[in-house]
């Protein structure tokens, strides 16, 4: 009994939690869209900011912000995204990266 219900709860944490791969690499300056890029080809990209570039790098299938001039450096210890919905927002700079496609995560996020 113990193990048919270990089993059941295997099942469903796998089928709720799946949310397929991301497919696109979303950069946004001040919530507008500045760019989206697939994430099948690899590419180093630099996006001006309040503050200065912000660096991100692209490929196989994920996206990270390698450098920021904010001081904290949230976005950058964010690492790497790989799946749909997933953020990393360079607030200071205000700049954002998200990934797109699959099924995201979750519906919204709130901060």
């Amino acid at each position: 009994m113990l193990l048919a219900g270990l089993a059941g709860w295997l099942a469903l944490t796998f089928a709720l939690w799946q949310s397929g791969p991301a497919e696109q690499a979303q950069i946004r300056r001040d919530g507008v869209l500045v760019a989206a890029y697939p994430l099948t080809e690899a590419r180093t990209v630099s996006i001006s900011g309040a503050l200065g570039p912000t660096v991100i790098r692209i490929e196989s299938g994920r996206a990270r912000v390698v450098s920021d001039p904010g001081p904290r450096q949230y976005c950058v210890k964010q690492g790497w995204l790989t799946r749909p919905g997933e953020m990393a927002l360079c607030a200071p700079n205000h700049v954002s990266l998200s990934l797109s496609g699959g099924q995201p995560l979750y519906e919204s996020m709130a901060y």
